[in-house]
C-alpha cells in the first residue's frame, strides 16, 4: 500500500475515534443524564488533566526507549476498552474518573500520530511541510464522518456514540502495528545527565523568551480551543426550547451543522503551507486568534432561521482558520525551532500547554461561569414563556416544558420545578471578548521575525 495512503488512514482513524463522541457528549450529559454544567466542565477538563503529563511522558519514551507506533497501538486499544465501559457510569463522579482514564490513553496519541507521520515522511525523503497537511486533512474528514454517523444513526444523546469510538479505536491500535517502524532516535549520549536522558531538557525551552511566550499564549488560546467542542452542539440543540425553532433542521441535525466547522478545517489545512511561508508563525497565529473572535461573535447572534442561520454557518466556516492556523502551524513551529534530540518531547510539551493546562483552565472556568453567571432560573410560566418568545398557553411550550424540563404549570402560573436556561448569547460574547484581548496582547508582546527558509528546513 502507498506510504502516504497508509498515513492517511492513520490520520482518518485517529480523529474518527474522537469525533464519534466529543461534540455530542454534552447531549448525552445534559439531555439524557440531566447532570449539571459545573460537573460537565470538570469531565471535559479531563482532556486537559491528561494532556498536562501524558503527551510529555509518552514523547520522552518515544524519544528514548520504545517504538512510537507500538506505544500508539497499546494506548488506542486501552482507550477503546474504556469507551465501552464509560457510558455505564452510574453518576458524574464515576464518569469523571473513567473519562480521565480514557483521556490519559487518548490525548498523547495526537502528538504521537504527528511524530509518527513526521518520522516516516522524513525517512522516505519527503517534504513534511508540503506532504503532511494533505495527510492531516483526512483526520478532519474522519472527525466529520464520525459526527455524521453518530447523528444519523440516532446516537447523539445515547451510549452508542462511545461504542462507535471504542470499536474503531481498538481497530486503529491493531492497524498501527502494520506501519513502518519508528524506533527511538537515541540521539542523547548515555553518559549525559539524567535530566537530559529522560528528555526533561525540553523544559529548557521555557528559558527562551520567544519560546516561553509561545507556550504561554498556546495555553491561553488552548482555553478557547475546546469551548465550542464542549458546548457548540448542545447550544444548537437547545434552540429546541424555543417553540418557533423546536422542529428546525438546526435542532434536529445540530451535529451535521457543527460538522461544517470540520469541513472548513479541511480547506484551511491545505492552505497552511502557503500562509506559513508567506506570513510566518506570528501573523498566522494572530489570524487564528481573530478568527476565534468571529467564531464566538457569530454564534452569539446566530439563530436557526434567516440571517441568524447565516451567522451560525459563518461561525462554522471561520472555525477552520481559528483551529488549524493555531494547532497545525504551532506544531510545525515547534518542529522547526527545536533540536531534533528533543522534538517528540517538545511536541508533547506543546500539547501539554494547549490541550493540557489551557483546556483544563478553560473547561473548569467556563463550566463554573456558565452555571454562576449565565444560567437563568425561572419559577413561573409567564417569565419563561416570554424569554422563549412564546406564550404560556402555547401547546408546544407546554410540551417542551414537560419533556425537556420535567416541569408543569401550576394553577397559579408557577412552575412545578425550577427551570434553568443557559444565556448562550452572553456566553459566546464573553468568549469573544477573551479571544480579542488575547489577540491584542499577542500582537504586542510576541516577537518573531519571519524567515521562509526556516519553514522549508523542517524536511531536513
Amino acid at each position: 500500500m502507498n506510504l502516504k495512503l497508509r498515513l492517511t488512514i492513520l490520520s482518518f482513524l485517529q480523529f474518527f475515534v474522537w469525533g464519534a463522541w466529543l461534540i455530542t457528549m454534552a447531549n448525552f450529559w445534559f439531555g439524557t443524564k440531566h447532570w449539571d454544567g459545573t460537573q460537565f466542565g470538570a469531565v471535559f477538563g479531563t482532556m486537559g488533566i491528561a494532556s498536562i503529563f501524558m503527551p510529555t511522558i509518552t514523547g520522552i519514551i518515544a524519544d528514548r526507549w520504545v517504538n512510537a507506533e507500538r506505544i500508539f497501538s497499546v494506548l488506542h486499544i486501552l482507550y477503546g476498552v474504556i469507551l465501552f465501559v464509560l457510558p455505564h457510569s452510574a453518576d458524574p463522579n464515576s464518569f469523571f474518573w473513567l473519562m480521565l482514564l480514557a483521556m490519559c490513553f487518548y490525548m498523547p496519541t495526537i502528538a504521537l500520530a504527528n511524530s509518527i507521520s513526521y518520522t516516516i515522511l522524513k525517512n522516505s525523503n519527503l517534504d513534511v511541510v508540503r506532504d503532511f497537511p494533505p495527510i492531516r486533512v483526512w483526520g478532519t474528514i474522519g472527525f466529520i464522518v464520525a459526527m455524521w454517523i453518530t447523528n444519523l444513526t440516532g446516537n447523539k444523546a445515547t451510549e452508542g456514540q462511545f461504542y462507535i469510538g471504542g470499536a474503531i479505536a481498538i481497530f486503529l491500535g491493531i492497524y498501527a502495528l502494520t506501519l513502518p517502524k519508528c524506533p527511538p532516535q537515541k540521539l542523547i549520549d548515555k553518559n549525559a545527565p539524567l535530566s537530559e536522558q529522560l528528555g526533561l531538557n525540553a523544559f529548557k525551552l521555557f528559558g527562551s523568551y520567544k519560546m516561553a511566550l509561545f507556550f504561554l499564549f498556546s495555553m491561553l488560546l488552548g482555553a478557547a480551543l475546546q469551548l465550542t467542542n464542549a458546548y457548540g452542539d448542545v447550544f444548537l440543540s437547545e434552540f429546541s426550547h424555543f417553540p418557533k425553532y423546536a422542529d428546525s433542521f438546526v435542532v434536529q441535525r445540530s451535529t451535521i451543522i457543527m460538522s461544517i466547522s470540520q469541513v472548513s478545517e479541511t480547506l484551511f489545512i491545505l492552505a497552511i503551507p502557503f500562509f506559513l511561508r508567506k506570513f510566518g508563525i506570528k501573523k498566522v497565529m494572530l489570524m487564528s486568534m481573530l478568527a476565534w473572535v468571529l467564531r464566538f461573535g457569530f454564534f452569539a447572534y446566530g439563530v436557526p432561521d434567516g440571517f441568524g442561520l447565516s451567522l451560525i454557518i459563518f461561525s462554522c466556516i471561520v472555525y477552520g482558520m481559528a483551529f488549524d492556523f493555531f494547532n497545525i502551524s504551532g506544531s510545525l513551529f515547534v518542529e522547526t525551532t527545536t533540536d531534533k534530540k528533543i522534538r517528540s518531547s517538545a511536541q508533547g510539551l506543546f500539547m501539554m500547554m494547549t490541550n493540557g493546562f489551557g483546556a483544563l483552565f478553560g473547561s473548569y472556568i467556563a463550566g463554573w461561569a456558565i452555571d454562576k453567571f449565565f444560567t437563568h432560573k425561572f419559577t413561573n410560566a409567564s417569565d419563561l414563556s416570554a424569554y422563549l418568545d412564546t406564550t404560556a398557553d402555547n401547546p408546544t411550550f407546554l410540551e417542551i416544558l414537560k419533556n425537556s424540563f420535567n416541569s408543569t404549570v401550576n394553577t397559579d402560573g408557577t412552575l412545578s420545578s425550577v427551570v434553568m436556561v443557559k444565556d448562550w448569547q452572553n456566553i459566546w460574547l464573553s468568549f469573544a471578548i477573551y479571544a480579542l484581548i488575547l489577540a491584542i496582547f499577542f500582537a504586542v508582546l510576541f516577537r518573531h521575525k519571519h524567515n521562509p527558509e526556516e519553514v522549508s528546513s523542517v524536511k531536513h
